[in-house]
């Protein structure tokens, strides 16, 4: 049996209750992301180089 669509992951720092986290899929054409709390709700689709410069700003920043 094969999976359908693309395989969701969040990141081990959000913990395990799943609150408050946002999950992400990687394709070759686009970085999905999508609220763990509605997961079927809308997903955001961004490009790679975009989503590389997310993650560069995040972990520049003081929270």
């Amino acid at each position: 049996m094969s999976r359908i669509g693309p395989e969701w992951f969040k990141s081990s720092y959000s913990g395990g209750d799943g609150d408050n986290c946002i999950e992400v899929a990687v394709t070759p054409q686009a970085v999905l992301v999508r609220d763990t709390k509605d997961r079927e709700g809308g997903q955001l689709s961004v490009t790679p180089a975009a989503w590389a410069d997310f993650v560069t700003f995040a972990k520049a920043v003081e929270l």
